[in-house]
């Protein structure tokens, strides 16, 4: 188990080394740089190039790349942000409790909902519910993460006026009590976080439908029906126990997906969080913030796969067995 581990370890921070050099690459190789944001008649050309100057970009590509990974690795110093003119370790030490609330509570959405709809399609498989639930499940995972935050805000925010359209508090929440705050923030909170939670649901909810209704059919669950247990312990403490070392590796592949949405949702929803400082980075050329968010968002997707393996070799002695 341990030398399992260790190989995952190795191989995860070798991938997200080869993320971040393909990225600086990329980035650099496409057309146009951040000075070309002053590309104006009105604006001297020796401007422009002392600003190419000042941000390193009048050096060797080559050269470029070997400062920058010595900085990080030596000195873990991902730079200055070109827009915002501070370091960009103080950018993503603000923006990233954001997004991690949002993406928590979109998890949570996730498994609760997921859950409830799973087990209830298949306790009665082929019933109205089950085919409600396959339905909903499927169109929720079909319609992309923005067209649905845009929907939802259209109906609860302005047609309605329910919930608040977007940032993470309202205008003069600071002056508010303590539980006052946090009742705004949970106010704000609780849209964007459904619109990101309940379409990975859906996935949820289909794949454990399909691992329940094949343990169902086991022999150790007709036994434990035989002994005269009830069927929602039946459901609930042996079926269900069975059927989620699967459900483990999934959480571990949605993460991905959570935080790609994020960065969708909190443009839709003007969060503040980690996607929409690389949405704005990705606009401005912001080099820096473009690197270090996609340092980030890997080692974080890497982590959850490499949590979700782990924890699926200890659920189950056959992949801990295997590896």
């Amino acid at each position: 188990m341990a030398n399992f581990v260790v190989r995952r370890i190795v191989a995860s921070l070798l991938l997200v080394f080869l993320v971040l050099s393909l990225t600086f690459f990329f980035i650099r190789l496409a057309p146009g740089d951040p000075a070309a944001l002053f590309d104006d008649d009105r604006i001297p050309m020796s401007y422009r190039e002392e600003l190419r100057h000042i941000y390193g970009l009048d050096r060797p590509l080559g050269r470029q790349y070997v400062s920058w990974l010595v900085a990080v690795l030596v000195d873990f110093d991902w730079g200055v942000s070109f827009r915002q003119q501070r370091p960009v370790t103080e950018l993503l030490a603000e923006r990233l409790p954001n997004t991690l609330l949002l993406a928590s509570t979109a998890l949570a959405v996730q498994l609760l909902a997921g859950l409830w709809w799973g087990v209830r399609a298949a306790r009665a498989p082929g019933s109205a519910s089950d085919h409600v639930v396959r339905l909903v499940s499927l169109v929720l995972y079909s319609i992309p993460t923005f067209w649905l935050g845009l929907m939802a805000l259209l109906a609860f925010s302005y047609s309605w006026r329910l919930l608040p359209p977007g940032h993470m508090s309202s205008v003069g929440a600071g002056e508010l009590s303590a539980p006052g705050r946090l009742l705004d923030l949970l106010h704000h909170l609780l849209l964007p976080a459904l619109v990101l939670g309940l379409g990975s649901a859906g996935a949820v909810a289909r794949f454990l439908r399909a691992g329940l209704l094949d343990v169902l059919e086991q022999d150790f669950i007709r036994t434990a029906r035989a002994k005269g247990l009830s069927e929602g312990r039946v459901l609930w403490a042996h079926a269900l126990r069975n059927a989620a070392a699967p459900l483990v590796q999934l959480f571990g592949l949605s993460l991905p997906l959570l935080l790609s949405g994020a960065l969708v949702v909190e443009v839709v929803f003007s969060w503040p969080g980690v996607g929409r400082l690389t949405y704005e980075a990705i606009l401005t050329r912001d080099y820096p913030v473009i690197l270090a968010t996609t340092a980030l968002t890997a080692i974080l997707v890497v982590a959850g796969n490499l949590i979700a393996d782990v924890a699926q070799a200890l659920i189950d002695p056959r992949v801990r067995h295997a590896s």
